[in-house]
């Protein structure tokens, strides 16, 4: 099977929750297995997190959304994320945890990419015409 699922949503967290019904409704369609569609929701949670706390000047992102294309393969899910907040490459301006610190000496927050980049098989990042375009890969294994 193939679906593509597109989805704009506004810079607000309770938006999160339209996209995890949608997802559970394409996974449930394209007959995901159930690791892969926690690994989605997982990975769109925190990104759609961080572009809705990060990504807009205090009070602005209210004006703005967030476009989301899921592109269920035979073998493979694409995720693409575009939004136009400030110019953020996750894959180079993110830092690097220090996963072998303790909790104590961990500062809080950091992990979320890092969780990211660990879940998806393939990332992909591009600014272009003022938008952030960020494309993830999974396959859909067990």
């Amino acid at each position: 099977m193939s679906q593509t699922l597109s989805l704009k949503i506004d810079c607000r967290p309770d938006e999160l929750d339209r996209i995890a019904s949608e997802v559970n409704d394409l996974g449930e369609r394209e007959g995901w297995p159930e690791s892969m569609t926690y690994r989605v929701h997982l990975v769109l949670e925190e990104l759609g997190l961080n572009i809705i706390n990060y990504g807009y000047e205090d009070g602005d992102r209210d004006n703005h959304q967030i476009e989301i294309t899921l592109k269920s393969g035979p073998d493979s899910l694409t995720i693409d994320i575009v939004d136009d907040g400030r110019q953020f490459n996750p894959l180079s301006q993110a830092p690097i945890p220090d996963t072998g610190a303790t909790m104590e000496d961990r500062p809080i927050g950091g992990l979320g990419v890092h969780l990211v980049k660990a879940l998806m098989d393939e990332m992909h990042y591009r600014r272009e015409k003022g938008k952030n375009h960020l494309t993830l890969v999974t396959h859909k294994s067990e």
